[in-house]
């Protein structure tokens, strides 16, 4: 049973939208969140990156950033102003990229369900990185991005949600920088309890994209409620916001690989070593057309991988339903045993590059080389995603790519 409540949002009034809202956090580095930020003193990247403000050797992870940003945030919520909605309310979301739209309900989500696998994840987190958004939240009393939630659709949800689109005007409309179109709706209240009761007889809602978020949610929960002797678990500290969305409406993108050396290996090595494990022929194809196909970029030329059959049959027996995704395969007879990659969680050698950056990123990687190999693969599937959730084992690293990002500062949750 999925708990989904409206919330009170913290949002921009409508004339600054495109001033305040920012890509999320963790999509740009420090420079590339400067260098968006620069122009525009009012960008959430303010709050959410707010080491942009300080000389580059400065310690992201100590208190004056953080206290930067709680005092980013205070003085955008003035000068923007952003607003408070005085009745609690769900709001619609609709992104459309390249003609492909995709709505989702945005509210407040209970972490108790995270913690009890309601809300089911695919990926491992970092502590680091947990540790940052956890001083973010505790620090700012603000959760300022959403987390990405999938669902198989409820008809008469998304029903209403398609009516209120129809007929009412958007608090929303713009087109940010990158050409993803933006629109969000606040949903009447009066269809409230008809969100609440349809989504509470869903037994799963599955993570896309903000494993971090989610989990550093549910530490400042933890947090706050150490400190809260009169605790019931009505407070706000005890939901996080996320946009949900119908996985039907939904697309992955695959995640390619880079790798900075062949090993020691010779060019005729390393190729002599793949064969062992996959038919290779030199081919213009840059990105795989199906599954258990590769494409491999190496010196000037691409080459297609298929494994072999010994390669098949051997995956086909594992009982793991990771175990038999393109990114595994690929990784246990390719990158680690040829390669040396052993942990590519942790293996300073390999580097990751998303889908939406395009198979031209990877020729420019390996021509400059700063890399020596790379490969593209096909996108993982939400079937795939949401089974090895429901296994309850995790992806690979860095095996799916959202696309469209939400928008940080559209919405904000304060705790």
């Amino acid at each position: 049973m999925a708990v989904i409540r409206p919330f009170h949002a913290l949002r921009p009034a409508p004339e600054v939208v495109q001033q305040v809202a920012s890509v999320p956090y963790d999509v740009v580095n420090t420079k590339e969140a400067r260098a968006l930020a620069e122009s525009y003193p009012l960008s959430l990247l303010n709050v959410t990156r707010s080491e942009i403000h300080f000389p580059d050797n400065t310690n992201p992870y100590s208190d004056e950033i953080y206290n930067s940003a709680k005092e980013n945030l205070d003085r955008i919520k003035s000068a923007a102003p952003l607003i408070v909605d005085e009745e609690a309310s769900f709001y619609f979301y609709r992104l459309i990229m390249n003609g492909r739209a995709q709505t989702g309900i945005a509210a407040t989500f209970s972490v108790d369900d995270y913690d009890s696998n309601v809300i089911m994840k695919h990926e491992k987190t970092r502590k680091e990185k947990e540790d940052d958004r956890t001083k973010h939240i505790i620090t700012t009393g603000a959760q300022t991005g959403p987390v990405f939630l999938t669902y198989r659709g409820v008809d008469a949800v998304n029903k209403a949600v398609a009516e209120v689109m129809a007929s009412q005007a958007p608090l929303y409309d713009f087109t940010s920088v990158d050409g993803i179109q933006h629109t969000i709706w606040k949903a009447p209240v009066s269809l409230n309890t008809l969100i609440i009761s349809e989504l509470a007889a869903i037994d799963k809602l599955y993570i896309a994209d903000g494993h971090h978020r989610a989990a550093s949610a549910m530490r400042a929960r933890n947090a706050a409620k150490d400190l809260n002797p009169a605790h019931n678990g009505t407070e706000e500290y005890n939901y996080f916001i996320a946009v949900l969305f119908p996985a039907d409406e939904l697309a992955i993108l695959p995640y390619y690989r880079v790798v900075k050396d062949l090993n020691g290996n010779s060019k005729e090595e390393f190729l002599n070593a793949v064969s062992e494990k996959f038919t290779i022929t030199e081919s213009g194809e840059k990105e795989p057309a199906t599954a258990q196909v590769y494409c491999m970029y190496l010196d000037g030329k691409w080459y297609t991988l298929k494994p072999t059959d010994a390669v098949l049959a051997s995956n086909s027996l594992s009982s793991s339903v990771g175990e038999k995704l393109d990114v595994s395969v690929l990784q246990d007879f390719l990158l680690n045993p040829v390669l040396g990659i052993d942990d590519p969680r942790t293996n300073k050698r390999v580097d990751f590059v998303g889908g939406i950056r395009g198979v031209g990123e990877l020729e420019k990687l390996v021509n400059s080389g700063d890399f020596a190999v790379a490969f593209s693969l096909f996108p993982v599937t939400l079937n795939d995603l949401m089974n090895i959730s429901d296994a309850g084992e995790v992806m690979p690293p860095k095996s799916t790519w959202f696309e469209p990002k939400l928008r940080d500062g559209l919405l904000v949750h304060t705790i």
